[in-house]
């Protein structure tokens, strides 16, 4: 069984070495006042992809498309299959899995563009349809180095294994402080899972989030996909 480290010395931010093309996040409890707060802060002019899961009830609409876009500047938007990913924030739709897809055949010549997402109905994982895991272990297989996943406050163990996926590709991870999050199942598990570069309080992570924007920023061509 991994043991996380000790908080106190992973509050360091990893320099990226390079743009990412995208950023993954998860989170549960707690995660929509966690949303609110870094949307709250992302400029219009942000240029980053972030595709998130948040559990939500499967049985029923949602609408926390309509109530993180009313607080943000960014396009907030659902996520349709086959869908390009885009500046701004994409969130799952309920009771359905989303990944991040790529035409096998371009896999390794193309770039962010051509990254689609993508819908599954399959069975649930840890419990959770969308999952967490799902979506961090497609971002790790396409994307490799070049993703960012972000997990957030949470009452149970999803997440952690894509985490540990996305490290293990050469990604970059951030995990909420459990001491800081509202419910801490969820960054404790991540944490003993990935081992992740940087585990902060919320206010730091989304000064993170602002610098991989702005590393990214200048870039207009993505490189070469990670070779597997």
């Amino acid at each position: 069984m991994n043991h996380a480290p000790p908080i106190s010395d992973l509050t360091s931010p990893p320099a990226p070495l390079a743009p990412v093309d995208a950023i993954v996040l998860g989170a549960s409890a707690g995660g929509v006042e966690a949303l609110l707060a870094i949307l709250a802060v992302l400029p219009a002019s942000f240029v980053l992809p972030i595709v998130a899961v948040m559990h939500l009830p499967r049985d029923q609409p949602s609408l926390l498309v309509e109530v993180l876009g009313a607080r943000a500047r960014v396009a907030v938007r659902e996520a349709e299959d086959k869908e390009a990913i885009l500046p701004g924030l994409t969130i799952a739709p309920p009771n359905y899995h989303l990944l991040l897809d790529v035409d096998c055949g371009r896999r390794h010549l193309a770039g962010a563009r051509d990254v689609r997402l993508a819908l599954s109905d399959d069975a649930l994982v840890s419990y959770c349809r969308p999952s967490i895991d799902v979506l961090f272990q497609s971002a790790a297989e396409v994307l490799g180095p070049r993703v960012a996943g972000v997990v957030l406050t949470g009452a149970n163990e999803d997440g952690a294994l894509g985490l540990r996926a996305i490290k293990a590709a050469g990604g970059l991870c951030a995990v909420q402080s459990p001491d800081e999050a509202p419910a801490r199942t969820m960054p404790e598990a991540a944490i003993a899972s990935a081992q992740p570069q940087f585990v902060a309080p919320l206010n730091e992570i989304i000064q993170w989030i602002l610098a991989l924007d702005a590393h990214r920023a200048g870039v207009t061509e993505s490189t070469v996909f990670y070779d597997r």
